[in-house]
């Protein structure tokens, strides 16, 4: 398993997830619950320290398979563990994915969110050979929408009932990146 991917800037430290990051995942998915529960169906008021071990391995099986790229966002000068910014859905025919993220509520409004997605865009375009990354926001989620808007991300437009968590369903707006965007 390579678990050397390290990818930085001036503002995140972003890198594979390791055994050792269940307490702090747990932590912050319990710290944003009331944040992340209408935008995540893996975020709901029960969630336990046995679902985040879960997640753990997974994220190490999936890394492996090629079919999700999650890093784990961790503060530069502090190494604090602030959230996730992944690519999934991964569609090697046409190369693009889509790309999701989320900051625990303790560290949102520092940026953190835009810079780790820049980042894994970058990853993206030049070791997985996309030609495109999707970012796809119910359009109520308006934080979602301001990082894909400072990423620089072209809106495309308005799905149609394109998400459901827990039987609700979202109109989303869908953006785009490609390299020249970046």
């Amino acid at each position: 398993m390579k678990t050397d991917v390290v990818l930085s800037n001036e503002c995140v430290v972003l890198r594979r997830y390791r055994a050792s990051d269940v307490q702090a995942v747990y932590e912050a998915a319990r710290e944003s619950i009331a944040e992340l529960t209408p935008w995540f169906a893996w975020a709901h008021e029960q969630s336990s320290i046995q679902e985040a071990e879960l997640f753990i391995t997974n994220q190490a099986i999936w890394w492996d398979d090629g079919s999700v790229y999650n890093f784990a966002i961790t503060d530069r000068t502090t190494g604090a563990y602030c959230g996730g910014c992944l690519l999934n859905h991964i569609n090697r025919g046409d190369r693009f994915a889509n790309m999701a993220y989320w900051v625990r509520t303790s560290w949102t409004g520092k940026g953190i969110a835009t810079a780790a997605a820049r980042l894994v865009a970058h990853y993206g375009f030049e070791h997985l050979g996309l030609h495109r990354v999707e970012i796809i926001a119910a359009k109520e989620n308006l934080a979602s929408i301001r990082v894909a808007e400072k990423v620089g991300a072209v809106r495309e437009g308005v799905l149609r009932r394109r998400i459901t968590v827990r039987d609700k369903v979202y109109d989303a707006v869908l953006f785009s990146l490609i390299p020249g965007d970046m």
